[in-house]
């Protein structure tokens, strides 16, 4: 299943989308995307729902993040071996962990502000894993079931703010608008082989990624069980799993984000993105 929410911000309805492309209404079913609502019990009553006999949604309604309550987005940097090539750091000896605030989560659509003072703000296609129920200790081995489905994420950056502020790297992660997530948080049983997955993106019609999660150093199943032995994983939590070559910094010279600027990204069978860039 593609799951989606729709809707304002802040008063988003869950739906599904159809075969033929068309948003489906299940808010008579669930809440939200949320919490149990995404646990393997219930996406599989989800699953067995006739979708035909689900409201069909008129026109073009904005999409919001593809999952609520959201309270962990983590992040994992330098974990593509051609992405820490070009950026010329050695593949960590262990997942490099930093965490993006909550706050900075938007939708797939939404514009993304470049922060006041920025002039190094940066794009990075990314997997989202969203965990669909509580894990602390799994195996690797186990991991998986612990996945309620996948999504597309825009790890969006303000490089001065990550390496020349001082601190940890979130100070140049967690700006409002840097997170879009979606469009769909397309179900696990879509997405067989997560670590294989095409990923691109544009920026103003020119391509500067276009890569593979095959090219990941840590897997996705490696992620979930690390993660979880740091601290419990929760229902709506986001793994975002970095990021191949191409990003803005990697450039000679290197090219930032500036108002107007229009980004476009996807990855395959997870949909796509389209954000306007505008000074916040």
């Amino acid at each position: 299943m593609k799951l989606l929410r729709f809707g304002d911000t802040g008063s988003e309805k869950p739906g599904l989308l159809d075969g033929d492309g068309n948003i489906r209404d299940l808010s008579a079913h669930i809440d939200d995307l949320a919490g149990e609502n995404i646990s393997p019990d219930a996406l599989a009553k989800l699953g067995a729902i006739d979708v035909k006999s689900l409201p069909l949604v008129e026109g073009s309604p904005r999409l919001g993040p593809c999952v609520a309550g959201t309270g962990k987005l983590m992040c994992i940097g330098l974990n593509y071996s051609d992405h820490a090539a070009e950026t010329g750091m050695e593949v960590p000896p262990e997942p490099i962990l930093f965490m993006k605030a909550s706050s900075a989560i938007v939708g797939p659509n939404d514009i993304v502000e470049i922060p006041r003072g920025s002039v190094a703000t940066d794009w990075e296609v990314e997997l989202g894993v969203i965990i669909g129920k509580t894990a602390k200790y799994v195996s690797e081995e186990d991991a998986l079931d612990y996945v309620a489905g996948y999504c597309v994420c825009n790890d969006l950056s303000e490089r001065d703010f990550q390496a020349k502020r001082s601190g940890q790297w979130t100070k140049g992660k967690s700006c409002d608008t840097f997170g879009p997530t979606g469009p769909y948080l397309v179900t696990k049983d879509e997405v067989p082989e997560p670590n294989n997955l095409a990923m691109w993106c544009d920026v103003n019609g020119h391509r500067y990624q276009d890569g593979s999660t095959k090219t990941m150093v840590y897997q996705v199943a490696f992620l979930v069980s690390y993660l979880s032995q740091l601290m419990s994983l929760h229902p709506g939590d986001i793994i975002s799993t970095g990021t191949p070559p191409g990003v803005g910094m990697g450039q000679k010279p290197p090219v930032y984000l500036k108002p107007g600027d229009v980004m476009e990204l996807g990855i395959e069978g997870l949909g796509s993105q389209r954000q306007d860039v505008v000074q916040g």
